[in-house]
């Protein structure tokens, strides 16, 4: 069978999509690749459920590779761990204390939308998550590379009027950070399949995959996003390359 590549987008914390979507994908096979975007806490209710899913079931499914890339609220949280920082733990927008609850098993509290104080502290400094976790959270990569596209987190950087290539990064965190127009309207090169940003605030009518659905899967020449919302009222996506032939959750 031809080298597939399956991208997952942003689950943030939603191990119901998460395990949804795998079951859609066809067998894989040792010449595979299923590559995951990033992003895989907060938000969601089961942000640890993710991880150990990920660190422990999922490798025993893949019997090809398997990348998991790092995302902005990874590399978040081990800013928190490294030298704090409230600005990305206290919106609540952020989900950070979703995460917290998940790793407490503190279900009683799902539905209080205010942490209590000593919650207030554990945001504050992550503590609460588990060393190996850390470690793992520490060893996910930038961006991975095959014949199909390059996979990144949000997005590539421009300098001087110039695209540049992950490998070619100062400082690779940005990449799980950026969000411009001019990178999903004007980049032209290599296909970039990210996550990050929600399809549903790009412009639809400059995708070629149904324009009439604000939420779908984001395409354009050469830029595919794939973050549906999962973790937020949204849906988890999976694209196939090179077929482009796309699995929903929500099917």
């Amino acid at each position: 069978m031809a080298q597939r590549t399956f991208a997952i987008g942003d689950i943030h914390g939603d191990l119901v999509s998460l395990k949804k979507t795998l079951a859609l994908l066809p067998p894989l096979d040792a010449q595979d690749t299923l590559v995951l975007m990033g992003d895989y806490v907060d938000r969601g209710p089961e942000s640890a459920q993710v991880i150990e899913f990920i660190r422990t079931e999922l490798p025993k499914r893949v019997p090809g590779k398997l990348v998991c890339l790092r995302g902005n609220h990874e590399d978040g949280w081990l800013r928190v761990l490294s030298f704090g920082w409230s600005e990305f733990v206290m919106p609540s927008a952020n989900g950070c204390l979703a995460t917290l609850r998940s790793f407490n098993h503190d279900p009683t509290r799902e539905n209080d939308l205010l942490p209590t104080r000593a919650e207030l502290t554990a945001l504050q400094t992550g503590a609460f998550f588990p060393a190996d976790v850390v470690e793992w959270m520490k060893s996910l990569p930038f961006f991975y590379e095959d014949e199909h596209a390059i996979y990144v987190h949000a997005g590539l950087l421009e300098k001087d009027g110039q695209w540049i290539h992950p490998a070619d990064v100062q400082d690779p965190a940005q990449m799980l950070w950026v969000r411009t127009m001019r990178f999903f309207d004007g980049y032209r090169g290599k296909r970039v399949v990210c996550g990050h940003t929600s399809t549903d605030v790009l412009p639809p009518e400059l995708s070629s995959f149904t324009p009439e659905d604000p939420l779908d899967m984001w395409v354009r020449e050469n830029v595919v996003v794939v973050d549906t919302g999962c973790g937020k009222g949204g849906f988890l996506t999976a694209l196939e390359l090179p077929t482009m032939k796309v699995y929903e959750s929500r099917n």
